[in-house]
């Protein structure tokens, strides 16, 4: 099978369809953020059952995302997950399918519905995983189930994790699980990047990594472009992850192959690559701090390797993606340090604000606005750029773990219990 230039191609910005939105650049053009808005502005809000961190997934007329529940009619199970399908336009509950879940022991910031659907043409994807494996799921939009896969044992002390993706006609996981540091109830897991045929859930490919702490991040797909003229045609399409054990790496996308890798990290990944042409950034970090976004050229012809550009090692983010516009980076720490660092000027750090607090959602560009959120649910909206601005800061009235999502003229937020619907009205910047 061949996943051509194509069929990689987003739906446009009527889709945020996986996590931290097409290809995870967390941006759209779409929009005009307000500076700072109320609870009494929000166009619907509906309920959940739990604070999950779950991220949205939202297309031009759905939002998709994971609830937890204590419904579950199976023996074993002391819970469930379930998809929910909500309208966009009028927040109403469309439809709700329920999984069992097994639960097991997870970091007390992690729950049991802890991942995005991916959205691709006519099907949503869901995977999640509990004390018995870890599970992959197709729907149609319209909640019928197409096909399922039971993918063996996970293993990892802060729990499952990991989003997928949709690539043309495959869906991908990065199924990472812990071998080290093992905790006395678990067993030694083993870490792939897995493909399967997104119409029939079939094997495509399996490519076994280096196993050593569970990763999170979802992969970014890398095609050469007229930002890198030089380029070789003859460089396949690629999807450029992180973890600890290969460090930044790139994989043939038809075929799973190992294309480079560059060991650049010491410590768990959990936030999402980004790419910005041919320049990868991702990010490692733990609790105890310590961590390091890392820059990474990716090679234009085969056999050549990749070259790190630079690296950031003062409050770089652990959990929190980064998001870039115009050759700016942007990027929170898990301790509430908004950063931004000059793409085009080997990294150099344009400005630094401390938010306070603590921080595990991702930041997203709307327009030229840049919005980050707390754990504690306080906004913060500046614009993207260079220069510091000022920052407007406000109260969500909940936690906020997940990452927003944007399509067309709305953003979708998760606030402790409860899906929020914001109209964001005109259009912005297309930079």
């Amino acid at each position: 099978m061949t996943v051509s230039t194509q069929q990689t191609a987003e739906s446009g910005d009527e889709s945020w369809s996986r996590f931290h939105g097409p290809n995870g650049i967390g941006k759209s053009s779409h929009g005009e953020l307000p500076e700072s808005w109320t609870a009494a502005e929000y166009t619907w809000t509906a309920p959940l059952n739990g604070t999950d961190v779950g991220s949205p997934a939202v297309t031009g007329t759905q939002v998709f995302v994971l609830d937890s529940s204590g419904r579950s009619t199976t023996p074993r199970a002391s819970g469930a997950i379930d998809l929910v399908a909500f309208d966009l336009e009028s927040g109403k509950e469309q439809w709700r399918r329920s999984h069992p879940v097994a639960d097991t022991k997870r970091h007390t910031r992690n729950s049991p519905a802890s991942t995005t659907p991916a959205v691709a043409g006519d099907r949503v994807y869901i995977a999640y995983g509990d004390a018995d494996g870890a599970y992959l799921y197709a729907y149609s939009l319209k909640g019928v189930p197409l096909w399922q896969r039971q993918l063996g044992p996970w293993s990892g002390v802060h729990g499952f994790g990991t989003s997928p993706m949709v690539v043309g006609s495959q869906v991908i996981l990065f199924n990472s699980q812990q071998s080290d540091e093992l905790a006395p109830w678990q067993v030694k897991g083993a870490s792939r990047m897995m493909a399967f045929d997104a119409a029939t859930g079939e094997d495509l490919w399996n490519t076994p990594l280096r196993t050593t702490r569970p990763c999170y991040g979802v992969p970014a797909v890398y095609q050469p472009t007229n930002e890198t003229p030089q380029a070789s045609n003859d460089v396949p399409l690629q999807l450029v992850a992180a973890n600890k054990g290969n460090g930044m790496f790139g994989l043939d996308a038809n075929t799973g192959e190992m294309l480079w890798s560059l060991d650049v990290f010491n410590k768990r990944c959990c936030a999402s690559p980004l790419l910005v042409g041919d320049i990868a950034i991702a990010s490692c970090g733990s609790g105890g701090g310590g961590n390091v976004l890392s820059a990474v050229r990716i090679p234009k012809h085969p056999g050549e390797s990749p070259k790190e550009l630079f690296r950031v090692t003062s409050a770089a983010p652990y959990v929190p993606s980064s998001v870039a516009k115009d050759g700016l980076l942007f990027t929170v720490s898990d301790s509430g340090i908004a950063s931004c660092f000059d793409l085009n000027d080997q990294g150099r750090k344009r400005w630094s604000q401390r938010l306070g607090g603590n921080f595990g959602a991702s930041p997203i560009i709307v327009g030229e606005q840049l919005l980050f959120i707390s754990l504690d649910g306080t906004a913060h909206v500046t614009r993207a750029s260079g220069t510091k601005e000022r920052i407007s800061s406000f109260e969500l009235g909940g936690r906020v773990g997940a990452t927003p999502a944007v399509s067309s003229s709305y953003l979708v937020l998760r606030v402790g219990e409860k899906l929020h619907c914001l109209r964001i009205t005109g259009r912005g910047s297309q930079g």
